[in-house]
């Protein structure tokens, strides 16, 4: 699934970090932000995941069918608007889903032992990865850049959510930051809501 996860990391930083212009949400606005979301539309015995043609850019049909194909999806659709629609079982969708979550597991583990991240304990989440808790060691962590490790944790989970068909208007992954010795919470940033107002601010 590696392919697949690149493109979908691709799309999250470009519906995460895109940010509107203040004050218009005009038709226009809607349309382009519906053209860039993940749909996945789950029925009785298959799932369908329909990607916007921008993760797709410079790629032929066949390269996308060719991965496809290597990760058990057999029916591929090019739209009229250029997005690709994957055809599989709901057991291919199932594993997907276990592979994402995998991923985001291997990846916290990394963050809890790296020493780029000298403050983290623990990170604890549930099981749809849309609340996590960074346990910290407070003066280490007033006193580093670990607070980028929120970022991470934050893509991951929508990441997950996207692939699990929640909307890309309702999609919404909170990251505490709790100080390992008192409990205290020392920050909270809800991805995508904060990141869209930090872009919008600069």
């Amino acid at each position: 699934m590696k392919k697949l996860f690149t493109v979908l990391a691709a799309l999250i930083l470009l519906t995460a970090c895109s940010s509107e212009e203040a004050g218009k949400k005009d038709n226009k606005e809607e349309s382009a932000k519906k053209d860039e979301s993940v749909e996945v539309d789950k029925k009785l015995f298959n799932v369908e995941v329909t990607l916007p043609a921008s993760m797709f850019e410079n790629e032929s049909l066949e390269t996308i069918k060719a991965d496809a194909k290597e990760n058990g999806i057999k029916d591929v659709t090019e739209n009229e608007d250029g997005s690709i629609t994957y055809k599989m079982s709901k057991s291919t969708h199932k594993k997907m889903l276990k592979d994402i979550a995998a991923s985001i597991d291997e990846t916290i583990e990394e963050t809890k032992t790296s020493e780029d991240f000298v403050s983290i304990k623990d990170i604890k989440h549930n099981d749809s990865y849309s609340e996590f808790t960074m346990i910290v060691e407070k003066e280490k962590y007033e006193n580093s850049m670990d607070a980028f490790a929120t970022m991470s944790l934050g893509m991951s989970g929508m990441m997950y959510q996207m692939y699990d068909g929640v909307s890309t208007d309702d999609y919404s992954v909170t990251v505490k930051v709790e100080d390992e010795a008192s409990g205290e919470t020392l920050e909270e940033v809800v991805y995508p809501d904060d990141l869209e107002e930090a872009e919008e601010e600069n």
